[in-house]
């Protein structure tokens, strides 16, 4: 009796749980989750203004040896080579904590504003707190193409969602050379452009708790939760 109350209770939760799934597109990528329709919109990045100060980019002061030990700090704190880091640094922006992009791109780890704004990066041109998010970042980008440096060199340079699409290094001469000239400074290889983009397989559907209290259900919670300082 006790087995059928306890399948029973199992059915109508399910039951609930399942109503409220839905499959949206979020940051180009089809995810499951239960923040479906109007309710989903609070947590939509791509439609909100991210502005900085321009008085902002003069106020932070730091010296190249200050820079790269917060680079060593942050990279030990989130477990990637700091090496790797310094590499991304010096091509992105060679260590220039002001530097803009022509497309818009910020601070010393050249964030975009979309990228910042999920990292939860306030103002991209302190340097620590481009360079936390830039790191976590990167980490993002490693994990999902399974340590695969080239790819997340590529996927930092030209978006994740070409390079995963594309399931390799794109045929973009920027990303080449960028891939390129990092990978020869790092570890004196040059990356081979055909190699296959082996992403994480899909995750299981889980339960986890968003800053402001509201309860997930996704299989892609790192698309909701990039920061670690919420």
């Amino acid at each position: 009796m006790l087995l059928i109350c306890s399948i029973l209770i199992l059915l109508v939760f399910s039951s609930a749980w399942a109503e409220k799934i839905c499959l949206r597109q979020i940051d180009g990528e089809m995810v499951y989750t239960n923040l479906c329709g109007k309710e989903s919109k609070k947590l939509s990045t791509k439609k909100t203004s991210f502005e900085v100060d321009s008085s902002k980019k003069e106020t932070f002061k730091y010296s190249k040896d200050e820079l790269e030990k917060i680079v060593e700090e942050k990279s030990k704190l989130y477990g990637v080579d700091p090496k790797l880091i310094k590499e991304i640094i010096k091509e992105e922006s060679n260590w220039n904590i002001n530097a803009v992009s022509p497309k818009g791109a910020m601070g010393i780890m050249q964030l975009m504003p979309s990228t910042a704004l999920l990292l939860g990066v306030k103002n991209p041109y302190d340097p620590i707190e481009n360079i936390d998010g830039g790191i976590r970042y990167m980490k993002y980008l490693l994990e999902k193409f399974n340590g695969n440096i080239n790819l997340a060199l590529a996927a930092y340079n030209a978006g994740p969602n070409l390079v995963e699409s594309l399931g390799r290094i794109p045929n973009i001469p920027e990303t080449l050379n960028y891939v390129r000239r990092i990978s020869l400074r790092y570890n004196g290889v040059l990356p081979v452009q055909s190699e296959t983009a082996k992403t994480r397989k899909s995750l299981p559907i889980k339960a986890i708790i968003l800053s402001d209290g509201t309860v997930l259900y996704t299989n892609r919670e790192d698309i909701y939760i990039w920061s670690t300082r919420q």
